[in-house]
């Protein structure tokens, strides 16, 4: 029967004791490693949600006003977008406080989850609310060729944009670099890697914005030069296609996790090794981990105990594993043992998501 690593869920005691066993959620709590790197992380993301929010929502008015004077179908293609961006960060504000509900009875391993629902959602609109819209009024535009107005008003609300959309992607990027460089990793990969989908989709999401920007920019000019509405138009169809991608990037690694994704092979390797070297512990034949949310892991293992130890032995080096894997991985939130027969040596390695 698994065997989860705090000790103190075996026996029925009084609850009322402070010093005796816990049972239910209460059992569940991780074991105290001392003092552990949490970072803020999920302050960090709520900041950058914030701030790319708040930039979207301003930019958004200003190009519809902008694309309405000017009747230019980029402009208005980048308002539908700005505006999607909008409320995708809505979405992901709410990812993030539904996310770190505690645990309770209902939901024991916590609400972590949940995050990846709205965050799919987000990634839902931005496909729905953003690609769709500028596509199909880039598409009219080229068929039915509508006037573009006052250049000057576009491209004075592009520069102000890219300024805004700028900030708001720099405050992220410098969480990616933070990131990656505590997990000893490239950005490319972090983003390729990490849980949270939060910053992962603000990133993905201004650097679209700043190259539907450009694109915008370029079409308003392709117009201003040759007088040609086809330029316009197949501005707004390149932003949506963009936004197309982005969104199937951010859905797909969403699905993925809510499906329930390992962590990644290295830490699963590290984790592996981390059992095995605990002195009465011969072979890791079998580990499982998953994602439980963007800052929650659970690992679950089967161990094969020496033959000689006694049942406090086992337990007094199941808490050592958690003590030893926490301490090391402060995101691991739950540890489960299942002592099993296996063959000494012969470890689940190369396990976890390989990507």
């Amino acid at each position: 029967m698994p065997e989860n690593s705090p000790p103190t869920q075996t026996a029925p005691t009084s609850q009322n004791d402070p010093d005796s066993p816990k049972v239910g959620l209460a059992g569940a709590e991780a074991l105290a490693v001392g003092d552990t790197p949490e970072g803020g992380g999920e302050n960090e993301s709520v900041g950058t949600v914030i701030v790319a929010g708040g930039a979207n929502l301003v930019i958004a008015a200003a190009k519809l006003v902008a694309g309405m004077l000017s009747g230019s179908a980029a402009m208005l293609s980048e308002a539908a977008h700005s505006l999607a961006d909008t409320i995708t960060e809505v979405f992901l504000y709410v990812a993030l406080r539904r996310g770190s509900k505690p645990a309770d009875e209902r939901h024991p391993f916590g609400y972590g989850k949940e995050s990846f629902v709205w965050a799919f959602i987000a990634a839902l609109f931005t496909f729905i609310g953003g690609a769709g819209f500028s596509i199909y009024h880039g598409v009219t535009t080229v068929l039915a060729g509508e006037h573009s107005g006052d250049f000057l008003l576009s491209y004075v609300v592009l520069a102000v944009s890219f300024v805004a959309e700028g900030t708001s992607f720099l405050r992220a990027k410098k969480q990616v670099a933070g990131e990656s460089r505590r997990w000893g990793i490239t950005p490319f990969r972090f983003l390729r890697l990490t849980p949270d989908t939060t910053v992962k989709a603000v990133y993905f999401e201004d650097s679209a914005a700043l190259i539907g920007l450009i694109l915008a920019a370029l079409g308003v000019l392709g117009v201003q030069l040759t007088g040609d509405e086809l330029w316009d138009g197949l501005a707004s169809i390149a932003i949506g296609l963009l936004l197309l991608v982005v969104a199937f990037i951010l859905a797909r690694s969403n699905v993925s996790l809510l499906v329930g994704r390992a962590v990644p092979r290295r830490m699963h390797n590290q984790i592996a090794e981390d059992l095995a070297a605990i002195p009465v512990v011969t072979a890791v034949p079998t580990l499982l981990t998953m994602q439980l949310g963007p800052g929650d892991i659970l690992v679950a293992a089967k161990v094969d105990f020496d033959d000689t130890v006694t049942g406090a032995e086992i337990e007094e080096a199941s808490d050592e594993a958690e003590r030893r894997l926490r301490s090391r991985y402060p995101g691991i939130r739950y540890v489960f043992l299942d002592p099993t027969r296996g063959t000494a040596g012969r470890n689940h390695k190369d396990g976890g998501d390989d990507i």
